[in-house]
């Protein structure tokens, strides 16, 4: 069974802005207690087509594994390695990012998809942000009861986690403006 969460979001920031604030996300020395579960960010490659100046990067993101503790300990292991691509195409002002998990396949397929576009009311001013996970649980025929209750932990897991990741990316996107006024925060 395959659970699909979606969440929109309007930084009231335009695209430009948000989307620095993306890329700075994980390397920010701030954030390392916020986004306590990213345990490292690795980029495996990034290109720029000139033909259509699209830029394709690709990262492996380490995170600490979602669930609960006792899942963790059945499974042996308590990091997951995802893979994320993203595609930037600049000239559309779009970004699309999309995440999914390359360990624990057989426990678990996660895969979220986030847009950053500018906003239809205020292309110049605000950004909106459309974020899609889907959580597939695959159910241990010893644990094919707990599945569904492992599914939710981990979709509440995402969700906390997507509220932090919004608020880091605010805390970047001020930081970014005051730093385009000569402001020193």
């Amino acid at each position: 069974m395959v659970k699909a969460y979606t969440q929109e979001h309007v930084y009231k920031h335009p695209w430009e802005r948000v989307t620095s604030a993306s890329w700075r996300k994980f390397t920010d020395p701030e954030n390392k207690r916020i986004l306590s579960h990213i345990v490292e960010v690795d980029t495996l490659n990034r290109k720029l087509d000139s033909a259509s100046g699209k830029l394709y990067t690709t990262r492996v993101i380490t995170v600490h594994a979602p669930g609960p503790w006792f899942i963790r300990k059945i499974i042996g292991q308590d990091i997951c390695h995802c893979v994320e691509s993203t595609i930037v195409d600049a000239q559309s002002r779009s970004m699309q990012l999309t995440t999914r998990n390359s360990s624990l396949q057989k426990f678990v397929e996660v895969e979220e998809k986030i847009r950053y576009e500018p906003h239809p009311d205020n292309p110049n001013g605000w950004t909106i942000c459309q974020q899609e996970t889907s959580i597939r649980i695959k159910p241990l025929s010893a644990l094919a009861s707990m599945a569904e209750k492992v599914e939710q932990r981990c979709a509440e897991k995402f969700l906390q986690n997507s509220v932090k990741g919004r608020e880091v990316m605010e805390r970047i996107c001020k930081y970014l403006e005051a730093e385009s006024r000569g402001i020193s925060i």
